[in-house]
């Protein structure tokens, strides 16, 4: 029962991948102590978290290890970057495999409310709250390029230039590996003149809504899918609401949901 689960969790192929990412695990200077449990029931305990939205010390016993044990590999891997990696790895699977579409890719951002921590701030359509922001790249699919947090009340233009910078150089089917989206797509919030200079000097076309002049709902058709995307993270339930205080924290688990919004496309 508990290889069953462990198996359902942590994929064969997202498992493979994962074992070309993970660091070795450290050796104990003075020798002894007890072997560290096998690093694929770790994976799926962390996975486990994600999605169900449950603290450390509330990990069912079927993994065979506590939640101590989780949380302390899981500050590792996070240090070690393994998440963004991992991510970065299965975009490259799917790109080798032609299935990204670089032709309209969306840009958009979600708030959800933060206990502590940094990185985090007054939510202005929260009634002041604190809260921390999600911000978000997709391909035309709704497939997450890159991902990034921030305060609830920092600007969403000011997110523009970071995450695009943040996508990663991927895999093509055919030519050289590519990090630029064909044509940008954005609502009101990321309507500013040096945004469109600085895209167009990188050669991306861009679509953002003007304010005053045009309403957001006309980029609907185009913008759905981020929005959609959006949907796709709250599957994983731990970024219902953020309880990590330290911001990696946070951003290990945006990272851990979108590689699994891409292995779910990559497994299919």
């Amino acid at each position: 029962m508990a290889a069953a689960l462990v198996e359902r969790l942590a994929l064969e192929g997202l498992w493979e991948l994962f074992q070309r990412v993970v660091p070795s695990a450290p050796q104990r200077p003075q020798g002894g102590g007890h072997r560290c449990r096998g690093e694929r029931e770790v994976l799926a305990a962390i996975i486990f978290v994600a999605t169900s939205g449950c603290t450390w010390n509330q990990l069912p016993p079927g993994f065979g290890l506590s939640g101590v044990t989780a949380f302390r590999r899981f500050t590792e891997w996070s240090e070690a970057r393994v998440w963004a990696k991992l991510h970065r790895l299965v975009l490259d699977e799917l790109g080798a495999r032609g299935e990204l579409d670089w032709s309209r890719c969306a840009i958009d951002s979600v708030s959800v409310r933060a206990l502590k921590g940094q990185l985090t701030g007054p939510n202005p359509t929260d009634r002041g709250k604190k809260g921390s922001k999600i911000n978000l790249i997709v391909d035309r699919q709704g497939l997450p390029l890159s991902v990034g947090i921030s305060a609830a009340n920092l600007h969403d233009s000011q997110a523009l230039i970071p995450l695009v910078r943040g996508i990663p150089p991927i895999r093509s089917r055919r030519g050289p590996r590519r990090r630029k989206p064909g044509k940008l797509h954005g609502d009101k919030g990321y309507d500013y003149r040096h945004l469109r200079r600085w895209l167009s000097s990188r050669g991306i076309r861009h679509r953002l809504a003007r304010k005053g002049v045009e309403s957001s709902r006309h980029l609907g058709r185009h913008r759905w899918v981020v929005e959609r995307t959006v949907s796709w993270l709250s599957g994983c339930r731990r970024l219902h609401r953020r309880y990590e205080r330290k911001a990696e924290h946070f951003l290990a688990f945006t990272a851990i949901a979108a590689t699994l919004i891409c292995h779910r496309r990559l497994a299919n």
